[in-house]
């Protein structure tokens, strides 16, 4: 079983608003509401992908409610832990104006409900993948990940981590099975600001080097490079098609190369990933398998 773990998931409320202008009334020329955070991307495009996915994570109020609603009307396996201080976020995105977002806070969540979940995630046994995706909110120690890697140590789950900045490099002496920071997080990681594979290619070496099993570095229109357990390295064309959306196609990758990776094949994996990650922004939401699969005949 594949579980994904979201701390602060939201409400998408993705808009278009034409001739946008500040300190007027604007009216929406288009919308859409979709259940949003990394994981539960993960989660939904797995199932997509005919995949048996859990997602846990954190919810609270009516905005609560609604998250846990919408993500059981995919098919998915829900295990929320409910939270009475706060309420669940509503993220508003504004297509049309550069990606401008405005996202809320999120609930506030104590010692107890984090023992829930760490009780939760100590079931994990042999064979199941735990992805952990995403920031966290300011109320929880940025070791989180960390200390829910070292309690599953010696049990064989394979654990992915596609966070930035402290939540990656945490995490990377317990061996995450994979990371996946995009070209500007690695340049971040290392104080260089990267463009090209091949300048790519020798800092996801350095984080193979600190820890990580396989490390996937995606790369928006470029495309991405793997660089596999074996020191393998594997590139990857974007896609062709018309962007429409920018949001989630990162965790597309992800969700894509989990669900490519069954039999060892990273080479596959990542094209999988690949063509996940381009349906979601040729997409309005996330990627169908149908337009995945139109995708991978594209890259073959």
């Amino acid at each position: 079983m594949v579980y994904t773990v979201t701390f602060n998931p939201s409400l998408d409320y993705i808009v278009e608003v034409k001739s946008f202008e500040l300190g007027m009334t604007n009216r929406t020329s288009y919308e859409h509401m979709l259940p949003g955070g990394k994981g539960i991307n993960v989660s939904i495009v797995l199932n997509n992908l005919e995949f048996d996915t859990t997602a846990f994570g954190y919810v609270a109020g009516f905005t609560g409610k609604q998250i846990c609603d919408m993500v059981s009307e995919y098919g998915i396996n829900t295990d929320f832990i409910q939270v009475d201080n706060g309420f669940s976020r509503i993220n508003m995105k504004i297509k049309n104006i550069d990606g401008t977002e405005i996202n809320g806070m999120g609930p506030q969540i104590s010692e107890d409900n984090l023992h829930s979940l760490v009780s939760k995630i100590d079931r994990l046994s042999s064979g199941d993948v735990l992805v952990l995706a995403g920031s966290i909110p300011s109320c929880i120690s940025d070791d989180i990940y960390r200390r829910i890697m070292g309690r599953l140590q010696g049990r064989d789950v394979k654990i992915i981590v596609d966070a930035t900045s402290r939540l990656l490099l945490n995490v990377l002496e317990y061996h995450p099975f994979l990371i996946k920071p995009n070209q500007h997080e690695l340049g971040d990681i290392f104080g260089v600001k990267l463009e090209s594979k091949e300048e790519v290619i020798p800092y996801a070496r350095k984080l193979q080097d600190m820890g990580a099993v396989n490390v996937l570095i995606s790369m928006g229109g470029k495309g991405a490079v793997l660089i596999d357990e074996h020191g393998n390295v594997y590139e990857a064309d974007a896609p062709k098609g018309e962007l429409k959306n920018s949001v989630g196609a990162g965790d597309s990758m992800v969700a894509g190369f989990i669900a490519g990776c069954e039999n060892g094949d990273y080479e596959y994996a990542l094209k999988l990933g690949t063509a996940s990650g381009g349906a979601t922004a040729f997409s309005d939401g996330l990627a169908e398998k149908k337009t995945i699969d139109e995708l991978m005949e594209q890259l073959a």
